[in-house]
């Protein structure tokens, strides 16, 4: 597996300074941004909204589906395919509802799907699955999730994958004794997470991380890409790929070698 160096730059540039022309795979818009904009969770698509991450998720999908990258807007409809998403982006949710058996799920609503424990309507019936930063919020132990990704999906099918994550040997578990467990806030923007574990031992949190502002989602661990490859491979997953190929056509291309979108297969056997 080749990663990019912290060097990379895009090559396809216009002679405007970091200038890059693209056509986004979500939406088919026309857009042209600073290069230096377009990060992970940057770089906008004016059409639809769609950032790097949104991108790449649809890119590799429709790779691993088709073969190639096919604007999401264009693709023909095809109800054979089946697929389920995990709070998934509208700007490309609804274009996979239009377009193929999709549902996207939630994990306090309807259409309701706990990855810890999913319903039997789910399982082994989904040709692509969907994960966009979904894993770093599971309470441990987070290998079950795995595990039940991979249940989701039908033999040869492929999950969609996106977590931050670092290059370090071993993931950051933030809290690796979780089990009975509240988040309060204590004063105003100092937030606690407070704990008792299996064997009746308190335990009390502070500097919290939340994704998507304080209170909301807790950040429960940093993955590492190493034991990325070491779920999957236990959860039975094949042909595991991390996508840090560039398509400067589209507006995909990463600046850094870490937090990459993955995919990977469940063996046909």
């Amino acid at each position: 597996m080749k990663l990019i160096s912290d060097s990379y730059m895009p090559t396809k540039l216009d002679p405007a300074p970091g200038a890059l022309f693209f056509r986004c795979n979500i939406c088919g818009v026309h857009n042209g941004l600073l290069a230096s904009t377009i990060h992970r969770e940057d770089g906008a698509c004016c059409g639809c909204g769609g950032n790097v991450r949104f991108r790449s998720i649809a890119a590799v999908l429709t790779q691993r589906l088709l073969g190639k990258i096919v604007i999401l807007d264009e693709l023909e409809s095809n109800d054979s395919i089946h697929g389920v998403g995990m709070s998934d982006a509208e700007c490309y949710s609804s274009r996979l509802q239009s377009k193929f058996k999709y549902t996207n799920t939630f994990f306090h609503c309807e259409p309701l799907l706990d990855i810890t424990q999913p319903d039997e309507r789910w399982i082994g019936r989904n040709d692509f699955v969907i994960s966009s930063d979904v894993f770093e919020h599971v309470a441990p132990p987070v290998q079950r999730a795995f595990d039940n990704l991979h249940a989701l999906l039908r033999p040869g099918g492929t999950t969609v994958f996106s977590v931050p994550f670092s290059l370090e040997n071993e993931t950051q578990e933030h809290f690796p004794n979780l089990h009975k467990f509240t988040v309060r806030e204590e004063s105003s923007d100092v937030w606690v997470l407070d704990n008792v574990t299996t064997e009746g031992k308190s335990e009390q949190f502070r500097n919290l991380v939340f994704h998507g502002g304080p209170g909301t989602t807790i950040e429960m661990r940093l993955f590492s890409l190493p034991a990325l490859k070491r779920h999957f491979e236990a959860a039975g997953f094949v042909d595991f790929r991390v996508h840090n190929e560039a398509s400067f056509e589209n507006g995909i291309f990463w600046l850094e070698p870490w937090s990459i979108t993955i995919s990977a297969v469940r063996s046909l056997t």
